[in-house]
């Protein structure tokens, strides 16, 4: 018996049938990875038929799924009205902002575990993942932060911290400082001084 069959004939399954569309891609998409790299929509719709069978294929070919549907689906969770809670495109690929990282988790924590495995990082993930991290604790924001002196971060520490400057506006500012709010989303010394760093540049703080 496949999953897929399991989770039809299991009451107790991954996913059953009331739980919204848009909580089923959040999850494909955690499971996927989507907190650390851009996943593609054929991947997420491939991993959100598996945890919900059927529930993205086509109407007449029930063994199809309607990948036009789950892009559609994925670019919902882009919009303010549903919080904004992934980033990317269908030529792009797709990825967990902050606040959708934090409802996919929990919502696996509803779900049965057997369906639940995470992809690892591959070691090149891995590696500039660290490297990332050593680097963020070297800065000037992260001596303030070990400090206690959080509450005089400047702009320009944030930036830095961030990797941004003047160069990088608008969204693409912002999809950079939400792929580092959700690829350290779980690091206890990053998380509380990435989300004052990003408080800061969303504010609009002019200090340099």
């Amino acid at each position: 018996m496949t999953r897929a069959q399991a989770s039809r004939n299991d009451p107790d399954g991954p996913l059953v049938t009331e739980r919204p569309n848009l909580e089923v891609l959040k999850v494909a998409l955690y499971l996927l990875g989507g907190d650390r790299a851009f996943v593609s929509t054929e991947d997420v719709a491939v991993k959100a038929n598996e945890l919900a069978p059927g529930r993205f294929t086509w109407r007449k070919y029930k063994d199809q799924i309607n990948l036009e549907l789950v892009r559609v689906y994925l670019s919902d969770l882009k919009k303010t009205r549903n919080g904004v809670r992934v980033h990317g495109s269908g030529s792009t690929g797709w990825m967990l902002t902050e606040a959708g990282l934090a409802e996919a988790a929990d919502a696996t924590r509803r779900m049965d575990p057997r369906f639940l495995a995470r992809a690892p990082m591959s070691p090149g993930e891995r590696r500039r993942h660290d490297n990332e991290r050593a680097r963020m604790l070297e800065s000037a924001a992260s001596d303030r932060y070990r400090a206690g002196r959080l509450d005089r971060l400047t702009r320009r520490e944030a930036e830095e911290l961030f990797r941004v400057d003047d160069y990088i506006t608008g969204a693409a500012r912002e999809r950079k400082i939400e792929r580092a709010l959700t690829a350290f989303a779980d690091d206890s010394v990053l998380a509380p001084l990435l989300r004052e760093a990003a408080q800061v540049l969303r504010g609009g703080a002019t200090e340099r």
